[in-house]
């Protein structure tokens, strides 16, 4: 396998070498780069250099899209984090335009991790929710996968220990069962399934399983030649080893990750360093342990790591002391201190008061020694309470994150409670009882082509109503066919050419890729129907669908009926009236609410009385719906 991914690379590169027309470089370029992406990011950079100047010569839009999404797994690779997500965003906007499904789920997974190191979780969960809905009607199995995997480690930040192994394993199974060969992006996310059950088996104590999972990762990236995070993962490796007492290979492995020059982590090279000058310290090599701190310190600064740098200063205090170099000792305790309280690192500052306290206490001061003896007792009890805290707030992280999935799961059951009873009450039944009745009349009257076309368009539409009850969203596309069909049957059976109608959709509109709640503005229709247009000779009817933002279409419905003052007086003579309407837009607007409320977003439906200025008089209704896009289908 690795042989055959090197071959094709260097047959590429070969090609590229010979290549001079720049449009046959832009192909090249394009799949070398996603190669290098996760390889060696440095000769992605040089090839993404000359990929954005070829592109600003010629226009084509599929490998400028590519372009940006190279682009910015690079620059998280390169730990520039702000930089990845720039192009992530100009990714996306792309998207919408030529993007498939695969590519904009794709997308949302990436710059899901891209949110995770920039530490914003929630922003990261509502990506991936957004490319599990993207998945609902083009499953893929691969992405689903690393969809868990995101999730496990959101599950990790939070704390959620179980549920973050139980999401990893999992990720890794479905990708385990990835038929055929896997592609390098799928190997990557393996990487960082066992990467992260390492993790997990570190923090639980299970120290084992913890370096046989590191070695699982850093076989993997040896094999594959994917170095970009391979500086973390040798010094993951390399503490495991440490934390089993197995020196011998935590060295190996430190000096890995200081030697590796494919992963531009400092902070992973500085903690390499750190811990190998803590084993030499430990086996007694002094003078290579301070020169390893120096490098470590050196890094730490540049950064201002001052736990860190704590911690390094401690280390240094305890070699000094250690070779009986006394006059260095509290010099370095002290600025370690001093680091410490920067931080107000509670554990760190007693830790270090009580090196300070035995080092008086060695002196003969035993006034200082007690001092900082209380001080390290005062800190730790601090340290204790702050633990404390911290659990309190972890369990309360693993409840509500245990609560939203469960309100999740009972909105879901709600809104398909809602749709059904939707559908009982989509239609006024005297509607259909007259359509049937208009075509009976056909019959009768031996007119069978009449009634046959008609009989069709009936029978169209209760196989829409069906169809469309049965899932919770559908195309705009689709919800405008069905409209068609209702008002077209009203207009030639009901009202026998009384009623005109029209349906329109601004041009920025997509209405074949952009989905939203399934029969959401039937009843509308129907409520102005019944109520405003019914008893009215040349009854009219606008219907218009806008875009007021990326998240949100409006749709007006304007009729030029009785009004709404005197369906009221209609209402308190025939309850008929009032029931429809509470049966229909009420069932609707309530699972509209039901189906969004989970997405935070408001919805909004606005009734407006027209009345003529001069006279006062009813001169019809307009009612104004805010409809939430639930997905956008990229073909």
């Amino acid at each position: 396998m690795m042989v055959s991914f090197l071959n094709k690379i260097e047959e590429l590169e070969q090609k590229l070498s010979l290549q001079a027309d720049p449009r046959q470089r832009l192909v090249l370029i394009d799949h070398l780069t996603a190669h290098y992406s996760f390889t060696d990011v440095n000769r992605a950079l040089s090839l993404l250099e000359e990929q954005f100047k070829i592109l600003e010569t010629y226009d084509y839009p599929d490998f400028k899209l590519n372009f940006y999404l190279n682009k910015a797994i690079v620059e998280n690779h390169r730990y520039y984090f702000e930089e990845a997500e720039k192009y992530y965003l100009l990714a996306m906007k792309m998207l919408k335009d030529i993007g498939t499904v695969r590519q904009q789920a794709e997308t949302l997974i990436d710059y899901a991790g891209t949110c995770m190191n920039l530490h914003q979780a929630e922003k990261a969960s509502g990506l991936l929710d957004k490319a599990k809905n993207l998945l609902k009607k083009f499953p893929d199995e691969p992405l689903s996968g690393r969809i868990i995997c995101r999730e496990g480690y959101i599950n990790l930040h939070l704390g959620n220990y179980s549920k973050a192994i139980e999401d990893l394993l999992l990720a890794q199974k479905k990708i385990d069962k990835i038929g055929g060969i896997l592609s390098l992006k799928d190997y990557y996310f393996l990487t960082l399934i066992y990467s992260g059950q390492g993790k997990i088996f570190e923090i639980n104590d299970e120290r084992k399983k913890s370096v046989k999972a590191y070695l699982k990762v850093v076989e993997m990236c040896e094999s594959l030649q994917m170095r970009t995070r391979l500086s973390w993962h040798y010094l993951n490796t390399g503490n495991a080893y440490m934390s089993v007492n197995d020196t011998d290979n935590a060295i190996t492995y430190f000096l890995k990750a200081i030697e590796i020059d494919d992963d531009v982590s400092e902070k992973a090279q500085a903690s390499a360093y750190g811990n190998l000058g803590y084993i030499y310290f430990e086996e007694e090599r002094y003078i290579e342990a301070l020169e390893l701190f120096e490098q470590a310190e050196s890094l730490y600064q540049s950064d201002q790591e001052f736990y860190n740098l704590s911690i390094i200063a401690a280390w240094r205090g305890k070699l000094y002391a250690e070779t009986g170099q006394r006059g260095k000792v509290l010099e370095q305790f002290e600025l370690a201190y001093d680091y410490a309280k920067k931080i107000t690192d509670f554990k760190q500052l007693s830790s270090v008061s009580k090196d300070i306290a035995a080092f008086y206490a060695e002196e003969g001061n035993y006034k200082e020694a007690y001092e900082f003896q209380l001080a390290h007792e005062q800190y730790l009890e601090k340290y204790n309470e702050q633990v404390d805290k911290g659990l309190q707030k972890e369990l309360e992280a693993k409840y509500d994150a245990a609560e939203k999935r469960q309100e999740t799961e009972l909105l879901k059951l709600e809104a398909t409670r809602l749709r059904l009873k939707a559908l009982r009450a989509q239609m006024n039944p005297h509607f259909m009882y007259n359509a049937l009745n208009s075509i009976q009349s056909f019959i009768t009257s031996k007119d069978p082509n009449a009634a046959a076309k008609y009989l069709a368009k009936f029978a169209k539409l209760m196989r829409q109503s069906l169809d469309y009850s049965e899932v919770e969203v559908i195309s705009l596309e689709k919800e405008i066919e069905f409209l068609e069909t209702y008002l077209y049957i009203n207009q030639k059976l009901r009202f026998e050419d009384r009623l005109t109608y029209k349906i329109v959709v601004e041009e920025e509109i997509e209405e074949d890729i952009l989905s939203i709640p399934a029969m959401i503005v039937q009843p509308y229709i129907e409520n102005a129907i019944e109520h405003g247009l019914r008893s009215i000779k040349d009854g009219k009817l606008i219907v218009t669908f806008g875009l007021l933002d990326d998240d949100t279409i409006s749709c007006t419905i304007e009729d030029n009926g009785i009004g709404r003052k005197k369906v009221r007086e209609l209402q308190l003579q025939d309850v008929r009236f009032q029931e429809h309407r509470s049966r229909g837009t009420s069932i609707t607007e309530k699972r509209l609410q039901i189906l969004m409320q989970a997405k935070g977003i408001d919805v909004h439906v606005n009734t407006i009385d027209l009345v003529n200025p001069k006279t006062g008089e009813a001169t019809g209704t307009r009612v104004e719906i805010k409809i939430p896009i639930v997905e956008v289908d990229f073909k």
